[in-house]
């Protein structure tokens, strides 16, 4: 990755199978977390992603959802139950399609984001809801585990904002 690489340099596809050019965030900060339906995490994480959507939305925030099923198969299912499942949580923030997080045929933004930020086991996602927070310059300048405080993320959204 070059040192001009940015967030702003990828296209991803969206939950509903449309290219998009991650150059939309441009001047946003952005919390990108790698989610999935059937973790123990997903009943706090989805409404915790939501209520930061809601508060900082207007301040151009943006929280990305990207489906992995890397853990323990906990997201088998297409993209339209996907979709489905995340409606019941009435949620506003951006999902897009199922991607791979780890491994040589991770997804090219991933493999951006953990050569940027390295966590505990190196560039290794060990789970579902691993976070990353970007700042207005399209630039990783957080890491979460998916057992992190939402308080302590929320501090640091503060801070890029």
């Amino acid at each position: 990755m070059s040192k001009s690489d940015s967030l702003y340099n990828y296209t991803v596809t969206n939950i509903d199978g449309e290219k998009i050019d991650l150059k939309k965030y441009e001047g946003y900060v952005c919390l990108i977390v790698n989610v999935a339906s059937q973790c123990g995490y997903t009943d706090s994480n989805y409404p915790a992603l939501e209520e930061l959507q809601q508060k900082y939305k207007d301040q151009k925030f943006a929280v990305l959802a990207f489906p992995c099923n890397q853990f323990g198969g906990q997201e088998p299912a297409c993209e339209r139950d996907i979709k489905n499942f995340a409606n019941k949580f009435s949620i506003s923030f951006d999902m897009f399609s199922k991607v791979k997080v780890n491994g040589d045929d991770a997804d090219p933004l991933y493999k951006y984001l953990k050569s940027e930020k390295g966590g505990l086991f190196g560039s290794f996602i060990k789970w579902n809801f691993t976070k990353f927070l970007v700042n207005r310059e399209g630039v990783p300048v957080g890491r979460y585990a998916p057992t992190e405080s939402f308080t302590k993320i929320e501090e640091d959204i503060k801070k890029a904002l």
